[in-house]
């Protein structure tokens, strides 16, 4: 099956528009916001906690091909923005999928809500630098590279050019998603290859148990090696259930 991909100018695709919710991950974990979620992604981790966004040939470790025709629908921004202002926030999150994918198609959408002085994050993982027009418009980027265990291989899941264009927008974290320790071996190199601040490590897993036993195991280390450490308050507060 071909993956759907909007051309610039057209409509957004989109997997689901859904909140008033929580920011789950990172600095703002636990600020209230609305979620703007986006389809198709450029990487295929196998862990991947919503591959309904992008997998439609059933390679993640959930084995489920979904159908694009179904999870995805071309929105236009107009319509998107009325949804969101709804639900009366002052932080949008746009996540994927891989939402830089679509950059050039979100900007209308991104002036409007920064007109309305409502603060925007993306989330990334790393691999498409974003529009300089969006870095002037301060929106934040809360950049997710893939380590090893994404099943990805290093040269597509680790754009050093890229990385060090996000580096330096204002207000930028690293978030990186870690199962062991031996994880954290592998953001050190990272961190002193790259040059790469400030970082936040979140626990992989879909359920409770999971997400506080790897708390529960990183969390001295994190501390230890200088970093900050996040959980996964969507997957605490909701687990794998989706909000759409």
């Amino acid at each position: 099956m071909t993956e759907p991909f909007e051309e610039p100018g057209k409509g957004i695709l989109v997997s689901g528009v859904f909140g008033p919710t929580l920011q789950g991950e990172g600095p703002s974990a636990g600020q209230r916001c609305g979620f703007l979620r986006l389809g198709g992604c450029n990487l295929s981790c196998r862990w991947c906690d919503m591959p309904y966004t992008w997998d439609w040939w059933g390679i993640s470790d959930e084995g489920r091909a979904y159908d694009p025709r179904v999870e995805l629908a071309s929105r236009r921004p107009a319509d998107i923005l009325r949804e969101l202002l709804a639900m009366n926030v002052d932080l949008v999150v746009i996540s994927g999928g891989e939402p830089l994918r679509q950059q050039k198609n979100i900007i209308p959408l991104l002036y409007e809500l920064r007109g309305r002085e409502i603060s925007v994050e993306i989330e990334t993982n790393g691999t498409i630098a974003p529009d300089r027009e969006i870095i002037e418009l301060g929106v934040r980027f809360n950049v997710s590279p893939k380590l090893s265990h994404s099943g990805d291989p290093g040269y597509r899941r680790i754009k050093p050019d890229v990385l060090t264009v996000l580096t330096r927008t204002p207000g930028v974290v690293f978030k990186f998603t870690c199962r062991s320790r031996n994880d954290l071996d592998e953001v050190a190199s990272l961190e002193e290859d790259l040059k790469i601040d400030p970082i936040w490590i979140t626990p992989e897993g879909k359920n409770a148990t999971d997400i506080n036993r790897r708390l529960s195991d990183l969390s001295d280390e994190v501390v230890r090696r200088g970093w900050n450490l996040s959980p996964r308050l969507h997957v605490l507060a909701w687990e794998d259930r989706r909000r759409f």
